[in-house]
């Protein structure tokens, strides 16, 4: 019985991606820009990889430094590692 009220309380995960922000987005920035039909969830798929990279990273750094918690400054350095392989 506890376990079925503490899973109750958890907060809601969302399993969609958010559309229409993503495309009113692209709408403010860039008014003439002509997007495919999946283009925002390729967008929104891009973000996801880079911000999953940037934990792994972090949490490598974390590690390496023998923290238990990732901190700021484990993050800058692995946003830096990432940035800099992407650049190609």
């Amino acid at each position: 019985m506890a376990v079925s009220g503490v899973l109750s309380q958890r907060t809601h995960v969302r399993r969609k991606a958010p559309r229409t922000f993503l495309r009113r987005l692209f709408r403010r920035q860039k008014p003439r820009l002509r997007l495919e039909t999946g283009g925002d969830l390729l967008v929104h798929l891009n973000c996801l990889l880079f911000v999953h990279r940037l934990a792994e990273e972090s949490r490598m750094n974390a590690f390496e430094n023998k923290d238990g918690v990732i901190k700021k400054e484990h993050v800058l350095a692995a946003a830096k590692v990432i940035l800099k392989k992407s650049r190609g």
